[in-house]
């Protein structure tokens, strides 16, 4: 089993370890609960170098990248980043990614830690006729995700050095910062939680360090370290996907509510097939009006008949009730409208919300 540079600090901490997609990582410190809420109302760390880090570097490696993903990467500036999916030959996503762009022709892809091989097999596969390399760096690579709205204190307190233009904004970066000493890595305005906060992406030889200046200054607060479980619920509240749960080779960008990366005017790989599929399915949010815990395979019902499926499920620590993502048929997907889920044999009443349930 696989194991981050940060592997050591978990378990001098105390955390609970499980076997995720070949990585042991860290499931949770304390409770999920606890985690959770220390995210939404202070802030936390995660350890998520499990991630995959892939270099495209070359004269055409923008061009590449266009022909590859349906969100137009000629139009980002150097310092941005942008939430992305490859599709296959059906249009269907394989991942969703991030991009940063590094410099004018340098730029790091960011798959999810189990699709990492394929999406590097399938860069290489249609690489041929570009003049870029492709360069897996994921073993060299960590990154910590510090989430919350304390995000900004903790950081003046570490002296970091962030630029006045450096803003909190969803995939905005501020690339080539320097970290600790010399090293160079990248701050970025990124995350999975829905909160304010930055990942940094830097050299194996610097995580240890900053993983424990970030410890030291979240116990300030009274927060600290937290596990895969408290990133799963915090990123159901906000309505993300999880490739694998919420899309599985078998939706498009349309059909999973992330139209908006949809920016790309070009011809890219998926382009023609996603356009004909139009799919009667549409990704949505669902929160219990009763009590109970949707899990994934839970059937969606409306009037007796079956209109929907859940993909993912918890309990809302924020909303104090069970909360589902998953896909329903667009008749049926307006937000308010009432249905029903299927727990254990037994049919809840549940409310239609957009993705992200919790503002």
């Amino acid at each position: 089993m696989m194991r981050t540079t940060l592997y050591e600090e978990h378990v001098s901490a105390g955390a609970k370890m499980v076997d995720f997609h070949g990585w042991e990582m860290p499931i949770e410190y304390s409770s999920i609960m606890k985690e959770h809420m220390n995210v939404r109302t202070k802030a936390g760390i995660f350890d998520v170098s499990h991630m995959g880090d892939i270099l495209v570097e070359g004269p055409d490696a923008v061009a590449f990248l266009e022909h590859m993903l349906p969100t137009s990467i000629s139009t980002m500036n150097m310092g941005e980043a942008a939430y992305s999916a490859f599709l296959d030959d059906n249009g269907c996503m394989i991942d969703d990614v991030i991009v940063y762009i590094i410099e004018g022709q340098k730029l790091l892809v960011v798959p999810n830690a189990a699709t990492k091989d394929t999406v590097m097999n399938w860069m290489v596969k249609h690489r041929e006729n570009f003049r870029c390399t492709l360069k897996d760096l994921s073993d060299q690579i960590s990154c910590i995700a510090l989430q919350g709205p304390e995000t900004p204190e903790v950081l003046r307190k570490m002296n970091i050095g962030l630029p006045d233009s450096f803003k909190f904004s969803f995939f905005r970066i501020n690339s080539t910062n320097n970290i600790t000493g010399d090293s160079r890595g990248i701050i970025s305005a990124t995350g999975y939680t829905g909160e304010r906060g930055v990942e940094f992406i830097i050299p194996n030889t610097e995580a240890v360090g900053i993983w424990r200046q970030l410890i030291k200054e979240l116990a300030v607060i009274g927060s600290g370290p937290c596990g895969l479980g408290a990133r799963d619920t915090l990123r159901m509240e906000k309505g993300f996907l999880l490739s694998g749960q919420d899309f599985n080779r078998d939706r498009d960008p349309v059909e999973a509510s992330i139209s908006f990366i949809m920016t790309n005017q070009g011809d890219f790989i998926g382009k023609g097939a996603m356009e004909r599929r139009k799919s009667d399915n549409i990704f949505r949010g669902f929160i219990l009006e009763e009590r109970g815990i949707p899990r994934t395979g839970s059937r969606i019902f409306s009037d007796g008949s079956q209109v929907g499926e859940v993909t993912s499920g918890t309990f809302s620590p924020v909303l104090g009730k069970g909360i589902a993502l998953g896909y329903i048929s667009r008749n049926h997907s307006s937000k308010g409208k009432k249905v029903d889920i299927e727990i254990r044999g037994k049919m809840m009443k549940a409310v239609v919300s957009r993705p992200k349930m919790v503002p």
